[in-house]
């Protein structure tokens, strides 16, 4: 996963890097988009294209539903509208690039910019993961303090909650272009991988990259590790307190209000750990696939993040319905 520092193997040698390093000036690097599946790359870029499309048009609409209905003006939607525009923005910062590289063979990219789309990845995947983290502690305070909530979680509370999350991603993801920009890249310009991440840059070095390397694992730690160990004390809890519950029923309504952040968290986490996992130790996978679970990474929970939170939350899906339904009658 992006967060995770994921290494991709350097296959650089397929290419004739000393024609193409002629053209592109020494401050630049070339996106080689998805080695092995050059023919392809057209036809792929359709799904990639529905699914940024969904993705949009799913998280305005989720943002847009919040925003008029005065029901949902609480804690928990407030961090569902901070979701909605991160899983806007982070399929943002790789598509346009790609389809460039897929479409016209655009695969140049200046170094500024590429450390530019480095930082928003990163700092935008840290922000999923903090916001997660935050609605975690939500719905533990809803479920093991519910009287209590509303004093707990007040609008100044969410406020302050949310610039933490947005400080902590700019302060922990800010020193990545910094450790890339005192790096010699004096052989190959060539980025084997679809966007500027972290790792796939760092290979081409030809100087010391130790600093990198451990940075890059401790921000795993630090994001990953601390984000899914809250979450999973949080959901311990939120158990323990569920069943003690003396109602079936009133046991089903609490697990029902968890239901689709569960989901969430298993979308976003469970591709990324694979990913993950497919990097360090499936050294047999083909390369390709390794940098196509990457992207699909980054687009597909961005896609069913507001399809998940529509189907299971009964004000959402309510006033979308509504919406809907006026619009036939009007047409």
């Amino acid at each position: 996963m992006s967060l995770l520092g994921t290494r991709t193997k350097d296959h650089s040698e397929i290419w004739d890097a000393s024609n193409i390093s002629n053209h592109i000036a020494s401050s630049s690097f070339f996106l080689l988009g998805l080695p092995g599946l050059e023919k392809i790359q057209v036809w792929l870029s359709i799904p990639f294209c529905f699914i940024y499309a969904t993705a949009l048009l799913g998280n305005a609409t989720l943002l847009w539903v919040i925003w008029t209905e005065p029901s949902l003006h609480k804690p928990m939607y407030l961090f569902l509208s901070m979701l909605a525009l991160t899983d806007m923005a982070l399929p943002t910062c790789i598509l346009p690039k790609m389809l460039a590289i897929f479409w016209v063979g655009s695969q140049g990219i200046t170094f500024a910019a590429c450390l530019v789309q480095m930082f928003m990845i990163h700092a935008l995947c840290a922000v999923e993961s903090g916001t997660l983290t935050a609605m975690a502690y939500d719905r533990y305070v809803a479920v093991c303090f519910p009287l209590s909530y509303s004093s707990l979680l007040t609008a100044n509370t969410v406020i302050k909650l949310g610039a933490i999350i947005a400080a902590r991603a700019l302060v922990i993801v800010l020193p990545f272009p910094f450790l890339v920009k005192r790096l010699p890249f004096c052989h190959s310009h060539l980025i084997s991988h679809s966007y500027c991440e972290h790792m796939a840059v760092v290979k081409l070095a030809c100087g010391d990259t130790t600093p990198n390397n451990l940075y890059g694992l401790i921000l795993s730690l630090v994001i990953v590790g601390a984000d899914l160990s809250f979450i999973f004390i949080s959901y311990g809890l939120i158990l323990h307190a569920v069943f003690r519950l003396p109602s079936l029923e009133a046991r089903h309504k609490a697990l029902g209000t968890c239901g689709a952040h569960v989901g969430v968290i298993v979308i976003l986490y469970t591709p990324g750990l694979f990913s993950f996992l497919t990097h360090r130790f499936g050294h047999s996978v083909p390369h390709h696939v390794h940098i196509f679970l990457a992207n699909i990474y980054l687009m597909v929970p961005a896609m069913l993040n507001p399809i998940v939170y529509g189907a299971k939350t009964k004000q959402i899906r309510g006033r979308v319905l509504r919406a809907l339904r006026l619009g036939k009658s009007f047409s």
